[in-house]
C-alpha cells in the first residue's frame, strides 16, 4: 500500500456553512466508505476507509455528514459487469444480459451509462446495495464512472494506458482515437502479478510495452513498489496529473482522482 494522507478537512469551513450548493461524493465498499465533500469544484473534506457505523453516526470528527444533501453521488463496486454499446442496449433486455453475468441470489443487477458510447450492466452485492438506499438509488453510478468520463475528456494519446489502483484491484483503461477501446478490473497479490496483467492487456492490444507510458491513479506512488515494478518493463511510469477539483498542496491529485472524478457525474444522465 502507498504511503498518503487519507483524509482532510478545509479548516475555513464548518457544517453550518453547507447548502444545498455542495456535494456529496461516496464510494461504498462492503466493509466500509468513502467521501468528499465538494463546493463549487473545490475540496471540503475528504476521508478514506471510514468504518459504515459512521453513516449513521458521523460524530463531531465526520460532521460534514449530517447534513442531507440534494447533490450526492454514490459510487458502487461490481462482481461482475459487461460493456455494451449504447447502440444495442434495451434497458428491456437487462434481465437477458444479466444471465451472462451468473448473478448470485445475493446480488442485485443494475444498468446505466458509462460514457457517451457505452451502458454498463453490473452486479452488486445485496448489503451494499441496501446501504446505498439511505442516499437513493437513483443517486448511484458504477464505481469507475467518474475516473472513465475524466480520463475520456482528457483527450488521452494512444500511447497511454491508464491504471487506477484500489485496495488490491488495478482497473486498466485505453483510448484509441477518443474512443473507449478496452477497460476491465483485476485482483493482483504482488508486483509480479500487476505487472502480469498490465502486459496481458497490452498484448490483447497489440500496444509495445517499450513504447507505452503508464499513468497510474489511486493507492499507488511513482516510487513504490508496485510503480518501481511496472517501470522496469514499460516505456514511462507517472502519477495522473489530471485535476477535477481544486486541492490542497498536501494532497496529490492522482490520490483522490478516483472519488473526485465523482463530481462529474453530479448533473449525469444517470439522474
Amino acid at each position: 500500500m502507498s504511503e498518503h494522507i487519507y483524509n482532510y478537512r478545509d479548516p475555513n469551513s464548518s457544517l453550518y456553512q453547507v447548502n444545498s450548493n455542495y456535494a456529496l461524493l461516496l464510494q461504498i465498499y462492503p466493509a466500509s466508505f468513502s467521501y468528499a465533500v465538494v463546493y463549487q469544484n473545490r475540496l471540503i473534506a475528504w476521508c478514506e476507509d471510514c468504518d459504515l457505523h459512521l453513516l449513521d453516526e458521523p460524530g463531531e470528527a465526520h460532521e460534514f455528514l449530517n447534513f442531507e444533501y440534494k447533490n450526492v453521488v454514490t459510487a458502487l463496486p461490481a462482481t461482475g459487469f459487461t460493456l455494451m454499446p449504447n447502440a444495442l442496449f434495451n434497458a428491456d433486455k437487462v434481465a437477458d444480459l444479466a444471465r451472462f453475468l451468473d448473478v448470485k441470489p445475493s446480488e442485485k443487477v443494475l444498468a446505466q451509462p458509462l460514457d457517451d458510447d457505452n451502458h454498463i450492466i453490473y452486479k452488486v452485492d445485496d448489503a451494499i446495495v441496501k446501504t446505498a438506499k439511505m442516499f437513493g438509488l437513483q443517486k448511484t453510478v458504477y464505481m469507475a464512472k467518474g475516473w472513465i468520463n475524466a480520463v475520456e475528456g482528457s483527450n488521452p494519446p494512444a500511447d497511454n494506458l491508464y491504471l487506477n489502483i484500489d485496495k488490491q484491484q488495478v482497473e486498466i483503461l485505453y483510448f484509441a482515437a477518443g474512443n473507449l477501446r478496452f477497460y476491465n478490473t483485476f485482483t493482483f497479490n504482488n508486483p509480479d502479478e500487476l505487472v502480469y496483467y498490465t502486459g496481458f492487456v497490452a498484448k490483447e492490444l497489440e500496444l509495445q510495452p517499450h513504447r507505452l507510458n503508464l499513468v497510474l491513479s489511486g493507492d499507488i506512488n511513482r516510487d513504490d513498489k508496485n510503480a518501481s515494478r511496472l517501470a522496469e518493463f514499460f516505456n514511462g511510469v507517472e502519477e495522473s496529473s489530471l485535476k477535477v477539483l481544486d486541492l490542497p498542496d498536501e494532497i496529490f491529485p492522482h490520490q483522490i482522482l478516483a472519488l473526485s472524478a465523482l463530481s462529474l457525474c453530479v448533473s449525469s444522465e444517470v439522474f
